[in-house]
């Protein structure tokens, strides 16, 4: 499941200073090629990637067919799901498979990079594994997702929150300090973070200094805080 590397051995062994005599007596193996992702496992990473996005506002799926502009044709289409983000005013999205891209009626549009946008403005794009499964995200991602089972009692929950209140944004290793009934300090909070109560940077891999900040309760508050 994991993505490929930037490099393999094959590549390596066309390099400068690499050992191309080892490969010179006899045919060169064809580097292996990682399976197709199934569509499926395609959109289990785009919720992933959503649920941790602190600009996606709301997520629905299967929205109502839109008139989409492609060059100076005008073609309806109906995404596979629609976002309310808080940096465009709406995103709507196709999630496809390698095998399927041949077959999109935008697939020269997203080849060569080409906007398409809605008649009302909405963006449209296409996720592929290409996109989704780019590092290091995709393994942040997972690597959050992994402790959504992690329980974080009442104690925990309040301590960690409570800090971010105080500091405004922490480093990972120090959200994870105040904690004291769970055996991982570190899950707890990523924990939080499936959550939505706590924004972690997914761009980049998870280390001690992965900055985390509160994100805005899901509800309105009672309290009015």
């Amino acid at each position: 499941m994991n993505a490929p590397l930037p490099h393999d051995s094959a590549s390596l062994l066309e390099r400068p200073g690499s050992r191309r005599s080892a490969v010179r007596g006899g045919r060169r193996a064809a580097p292996a090629l990682l399976p197709a992702a199934p569509r499926m496992a395609l959109v289990a990473d785009f919720l992933a990637i959503a649920a941790l996005d602190p600009a996606v506002e709301s997520l629905r799926a299967a929205p109502a067919p839109a008139r989409l502009l492609m060059g100076g044709e005008v073609v309806e289409h109906a995404a596979d799901f629609e976002q309310a983000r808080t940096d465009e005013p709406g995103l709507l999205i196709d999630v496809v498979a390698e095998a399927d891209l041949a077959r999109h009626p935008f697939r020269v549009a997203y080849v060569a990079g080409e906007p398409v946008v809605a008649e009302d403005g909405r963006r449209f794009v296409i996720e592929s594994a290409a996109t989704l499964r780019a590092e290091p995200r995709i393994s942040t991602v997972r690597l959050v997702m992994a402790c959504r089972r992690t329980f974080v009692s009442a104690g925990d929950r309040v301590r960690i929150l409570h800090h971010l209140d105080e500091s405004g944004t922490g480093r990972l290793v120090e959200c994870a300090a105040v904690v004291q009934n769970a055996a991982d300090g570190v899950a707890a909070v990523l924990a939080l973070a499936v959550e939505g109560l706590l924004a972690v940077d997914i761009t980049r891999p998870i280390v001690p200094e992965t900055p985390v900040r509160r994100r805005p309760l899901p509800f309105t508050d009672p309290f009015g805080f």
